[in-house]
């Protein structure tokens, strides 16, 4: 078996190409179980977010496992392999648990040190264990993953005032108008990025906050987060008379299409009017035609890149704190995945053994005859179980203890050649315990 993640992030695509390849959660078990009809494909789930997409899976053939997640990213996002394939990373085994790692305690994000992206792991190993598409391996790999995030966070100040993809829209505003207090701001969505924006506006001095949304139940809890901040709430069936009378609108809603484009804004905006756009959405908001007005602005996720770096080199001292904790992490994974491979052995000659034993226990209760049989089969039970285990004893503790990873290989080896062990069935049958 090997681990291996296939993806894309803001490192390696452009925000066209990352949101055809956006997996909402309401899709996710669908996917995942495509994935795991792959027939070299044993565990997989899916890390999808605004930045990137990410598959791990457990193959059982790193090379057809890789090929088979490619093939399924071609036919998801409708993009031929040739085409995919410059923009998709492949990790395997101690990369990919290292790069999990990395994301898991916000040291692979657009903004480093962020806090999301620690919830957004744990949301994908509780999807992988909703869909049975995380096994043994997986559920070990996340757990340790999503510990590692948590220690990062404690024993380092990585986090400490880092700021998230929302404060880094808000901080481009402010760079690009003289004074938010003055503007007319509305946000589409209430969701936690919706939530995230109104707080830095807020501290950046922005009073004039309009929230529009699907519901006007999200919009209100919204509100009630904010109840010193005079928020206005509207209906989505009211967004283009909002947003013609705003000055600056950012988007940040779960639609899998454009909800403003450039036909829209024609018929909403006076002949020069000003509007920028913030959409901080993959799939995008907003679409990129509305460039084509003369007096609209629109930025999306990619274009905080600027912004962020500014922030970053205050942060990447803490970074290489993080660093050396994650390399114990990957150390302690590293060493149980190890065990794994004795394990597997260990099971199948403790099988083979056994039944053997048994075979052979019954054969001489049957000749001794049943009254005997009955009277003595517990003494006689545990001397042969006993004398089992003082065999296997020392087998077993110096192929646990041997560290060197060929010499372990070829003791295993060794041992299923002499007691004739059919390991691969036993190795199918705990991967998915």
């Amino acid at each position: 078996m090997n681990i291996a993640v296939v993806g894309l992030s803001h490192k390696t695509a452009p925000v066209e190409i990352r949101e055809k390849l956006s997996i909402p959660t309401p899709q996710a078990e669908s996917a995942i179980a495509h994935l795991c009809s792959y027939p070299h494909i044993e565990e997989a789930t899916i890390l999808s977010t605004c930045n990137r997409l990410e598959i791990y899976i457990v193959t059982s053939d790193a090379e057809h496992g890789v090929a088979e997640v490619r093939q399924f990213l071609s036919e998801y996002g409708k993009i031929p392999v040739h085409q995919l394939r410059p923009y998709l990373f492949i990790l395997l085994y101690q990369d990919a648990v290292t790069h999990l790692m990395r994301v898991a305690a916000g040291l692979d994000s657009l903004v480093l040190g962020e806090g999301q992206i620690l919830a957004q792991v744990k949301h994908t190993h509780k999807l992988g264990q909703q869909h049975n598409g995380i096994g043994r391996v997986l559920n070990r790999l996340f757990t340790q993953a999503i510990a590692a995030g948590k220690r990062v966070r404690t024993e380092t100040s990585i986090g400490t005032g880092a700021v998230s993809i929302s404060s880094a829209a808000v901080e481009l505003a402010q760079m690009k108008v003289d004074n938010l207090a003055a503007c007319r701001i509305t946000i589409l969505g209430a969701g936690k990025m919706a939530r995230l924006l109104v707080q830095h506006l807020i501290s950046k001095g922005a009073t004039q906050i309009t929230i529009v949304n699907r519901s006007m139940e999200g919009a209100q809890e919204l509100a009630r987060q904010f109840c010193d901040a005079p928020l206005k709430l509207h209906l989505l069936s009211e967004m283009t008379t909002v947003c013609a009378a705003s000055d600056i609108v950012f988007t940040s809603t779960a639609a899998t299409e454009p909800l403003i484009d450039r036909a829209k804004l024609e018929t909403i905006l006076e002949p020069g009017q000003p509007l920028m756009l913030f959409d901080i959405s993959v799939p995008r908001n907003v679409h990129s035609d509305v460039n084509d007005l003369a007096h609209v602005r629109a930025f999306n996720v990619d274009d905080l890149k600027a912004v962020v770096a500014q922030n970053q080199e205050s942060r990447r001292r803490m970074a290489m704190e993080a660093e050396v904790l994650l390399d114990e992490e990957v150390e302690a994974f590293d060493s149980w995945w190890r065990s794994l491979e004795t394990v597997t052995t260990i099971s199948c000659l403790r099988d083979k053994v056994e039944t053997i034993r048994t075979q052979e226990l019954e054969k001489a209760l049957s000749r001794l005859g049943t009254e005997f049989a009955e009277k003595h089969k517990e003494v006689i039970e545990a001397l042969t179980r006993g004398i089992v285990n003082k065999i296997l004893h020392d087998p077993m503790v110096q192929l646990r203890a041997q560290q060197d990873i060929e010499a372990r290989k070829q003791a295993m080896e060794t041992l299923c050649v002499l007691f004739n062990l059919d390991t691969e069935s036993q190795a199918h049958q705990q991967a998915r315990v």
